[in-house]
């Protein structure tokens, strides 16, 4: 039985497929649910060398991090012993997961425009932004992916009721679904994100934070 803090059980885990190839990041307590059923393994790079443990030779490598090498690790703690959240996993038997629908609403819409207005291009604070139908509800436009944008309050009193053309406004980005759901940023600082930096590119940070 594992017993934690929110914080521990809720740490960001890098998922890997078997071929290494990063998937997405989930939280602890999902990472610890597929170790012990074993269907995935930890790696560490110790050494700039990639090691792989199961659960319980991972719990094995804990105690002894625990009394030497206790900084740097989450930690959480079971009825008879102690074990460090992992900062990767591998998945020993799928190339990958099944594809999820990106869920449409105000935040994965403001994510996917990155907080930046459709029309003038420039960045704001939430509060300061709307949602815009490109082609207006009034001339029949619907509440769709390929349809909303994020407008600030000046561009959407001067588009108004208009399409961009008749208003005389030209998108900047064409607005599309999304493949995976949009980037969340994470600032990779320390030592535990910089070992994620070999497994993940730039394109890569439109990865779910959380199953």
């Amino acid at each position: 039985m594992l017993t934690a803090s929110a914080n521990s059980l809720n740490a960001n885990v890098l998922m890997l497929n078997k071929h290494y190839a990063a998937i997405r990041i989930i939280p602890a307590r999902r990472a610890f649910s597929l170790l012990y059923r074993q269907i995935a393994e930890v790696v560490s790079i110790e050494n700039d060398q990639y090691l792989s443990y199961d659960f319980n030779s991972w719990r094995e490598v804990s105690e002894f991090r625990s009394k030497y090498q206790r900084k740097g690790h989450e930690w959480i703690r079971c009825v008879r012993f102690e074990i460090a959240v992992p900062w990767i996993i591998r998945l020993t038997l799928y190339d990958r997961l099944p594809r999820q629908n990106v869920k449409f609403n105000r935040r994965n819409i403001f994510a996917r425009d990155r907080n930046h207005c459709q029309y003038c291009g420039r960045r704001f604070p939430l509060s300061e932004l709307n949602l815009d139908h490109v082609v207006p509800r009034s001339l029949g436009g619907r509440a769709t992916w390929d349809n909303i944008v994020c407008c600030c309050v000046a561009c959407n009193v001067r588009k108004g009721g208009r399409t961009p053309k008749q208003s005389g406004m030209k998108l900047i980005t064409i607005p599309v679904k999304p493949k995976r759901s949009p980037v969340i940023r994470v600032q990779l600082t320390g030592e535990k994100y910089a070992s994620w930096k070999q497994f993940l590119n730039a394109a890569y940070w439109n990865v779910e934070l959380k199953e």
